[in-house]
This record gives C-alpha cells, sequence and structure tokens, in this order.
C-alpha cells in the first residue's frame, strides 16, 4: 500500500511540474487517503502484534 502512495506522490509532484494543477491536486488527494489508510492498518497491526506476545 506504500507503494501506491508512493506512485501518487509521485505523480502529483510530475503533474506539478508540468503545469497539469487538477490532475497533481487528484493525485496528492489519493495520495494522502492511501497514506492514512496505511497510517491505520499498520499501527492496528502493532496493537494486535503487541497484545498477542
Amino acid at each position: 500500500m506504500i507503494g501506491w502512495t508512493l506512485m501518487f506522490l509521485v505523480i502529483a509532484l510530475i503533474a506539478g511540474v508540468l503545469g497539469f494543477s487538477g490532475i497533481a491536486g487528484a493525485a496528492v488527494g489519493i495520495a494522502q487517503i492511501i497514506f492514512t489508510i496505511f497510517l491505520v492498518l499498520f499501527l492496528v497491526s502493532l496493537v494486535m502484534r503487541l497484545a498477542a506476545k
């Protein structure tokens, strides 16, 4: 999932450099959402692993 986030971040950076502000904004929004989901899943996984010990 972190790979998807990095991919959308790169797309946003390239689109921003080329002047496609709409595409860049959408890609940044998607990257933020995916990163948030990744972070929540990571924290849940960490808590579950610590609770299992």
